[in-house]
């Protein structure tokens, strides 16, 4: 009589899942298949398909990772050491008796961690115009591929698919986008594909000051754009060139500053905010006028008299002044 068994055990750190009469064991491990026997035994042997892999102690197949582990009366085991997926398949542990041979069958499915093998390079495009990434991975089993928008703004998956199509891409789907492959065989495979998207300038904020001659001054540009914006300065047709007298012109990625160190009767009129980019330009007006100076409008500074934002005029002036004032001349008189 012979009872054979195939048994799968763990090597580094990849554990072994049985699901029914088949035996699933995660790749970079080593399987051991144990036939017990008794001494009516005559002959043993393990193999693979047709494939003889041991007769006895005759080791028949070239593989140097299959070794016998133990021929005894009781006992008939060999070894695969790192198994892969081509030692997938069916065995068979073959038993001659007095009587007629036996045999008993199991089958070995070698599970692979997910592993993504191509994906998308980083993509800059202007906007209005469509995508396409691809995300392929592969294991065993199949590991289910899905797309994800890295974004505040983003909720959930975009994509659960190799592919992931964007039509008519906007500025809002700029940023990182994530690719995971998961097969519950191991933890999921991550890769980021970086989509950048250009769109022409747009000023979002223009900011003018009403200032008292003599005073600092400052107008403000500021404007949102991919590639970032370059600015211009212009007054009456004329472009203001950094460096000129008593002017300086201050730029960042997305904002620029028009400054007046000592405002003069003829800084005072409509300046144009001139922001562009490969793709596109746009401009706006922007006020420095003319704020006089009281005895009960004192200033604290720079543009503390008066602001002009969007055209909306708003005047900072001490009003609460005025109450004390006609107190004072009550009790007077």
């Amino acid at each position: 009589h012979c009872v054979c068994k195939f048994s799968l055990r763990p090597w580094n750190r990849l554990a072994v899942v049985r699901e029914g009469n088949e035996y699933r064991q995660k790749d970079m491990v080593r399987a051991w298949r144990e036939c017990t026997i008794d001494n009516r035994v005559t002959r043993v042997a393990w193999l693979n398909r047709s494939t003889i892999l041991y007769a006895g102690n005759d080791k028949w197949c070239l593989d140097p990772r299959v070794v016998l582990l133990s021929n005894t009366q009781t006992q008939y085991s060999i070894e695969i050491q790192n198994v892969d997926v081509y030692d997938e398949g069916p065995y068979t542990c073959s038993v001659q008796t007095d009587n007629h041979p036996k045999t008993s069958r199991v089958h070995l499915i070698v599970q692979v961690s997910p592993k993504i093998v191509e994906i998308s390079s980083d993509i800059s495009i202007n906007e209005g115009n469509n995508i396409s990434l691809t995300c392929i991975a592969t294991g065993r089993p199949e590991p289910t591929v899905t797309w994800r928008h890295i974004s505040p703004k983003a909720v959930g998956f975009v994509s659960e698919d190799e592919y992931l199509e964007i039509q008519g891409i906007t500025r809002e789907q700029s940023g990182d986008y994530e690719c995971s492959a998961s097969n519950d065989v191991a933890a999921p495979v991550v890769r980021r594909v970086k989509v950048t998207v250009n769109y022409p300038p747009y000023i979002s904020e223009a900011k003018g000051t009403g200032v008292p001659v003599g005073q600092k001054g400052t107008l403000q540009c500021e404007a949102s754009a991919v590639p970032s914006a370059e600015f211009q300065w212009y007054k009456d047709d004329k472009r203001l060139i950094e460096g000129k007298k008593g002017v300086k012109v201050e730029n960042r990625p997305f904002l620029s500053k028009l400054i007046f160190f000592n405002v003069s009767e003829h800084d005072y009129g409509n300046y144009t905010c001139v922001a562009s980019n490969k793709l596109g330009h746009t401009n706006a007006s922007i006020m420095l006028f003319e704020v006089k100076t009281t005895a009960l409008t004192p200033w604290k500074g720079p543009g503390a008299i008066s602001e002009v934002s969007n055209g909306t005029s708003r005047r900072a002036g001490c009003i609460w002044l005025l109450p004390l004032l006609v107190l004072h001349l009550l009790l007077k008189f």
